[in-house]
């Protein structure tokens, strides 16, 4: 089964996440503080980072820069989640492989996650 950990600390958009994804057969993890994300990414790599931009007082972009630039992690796909109006510029920035501007439709939740899962 493949494995998503969902990095966002706004807990009712990470439960409604987490259902979806589930209802679709995948593991789910919830992670929204950055030393507990980035631990479980080198030691236990999911097949899909769904990340949100804003994590807990943490930086997204610069958390997913680390997971890029390690040669471990470096083809983990990464989707940046956020209400940022500039996403899409900040998903490619730091190598992210797609992007999802909140709110945004589970159907193109699904869509991108089935697109980009390893």
């Amino acid at each position: 089964m493949k494995r998503i950990i969902i990095a966002e600390d706004d807990q009712a958009i990470s439960e409604v996440v987490k259902i979806i994804l589930e209802g679709e057969g995948y593991i789910t993890e919830v992670v929204s503080v950055e030393n507990v994300l980035l631990h479980k990414i080198f030691h236990e790599p999911p097949n899909l980072l769904l990340l949100d931009i804003w994590l807990d007082g943490s930086d997204g972009g610069k958390i997913a820069q680390i997971i890029r630039d390690d040669v471990r992690t470096a083809g983990l796909p990464i989707i940046i989640v956020s209400a940022n109006n500039q996403t899409e510029e900040i998903a490619r920035s730091v190598g992210a492989n797609d992007f999802l501007q909140k709110p945004f439709n589970i159907d193109d939740l699904l869509r991108k996650v089935d697109e980009h899962i390893a």
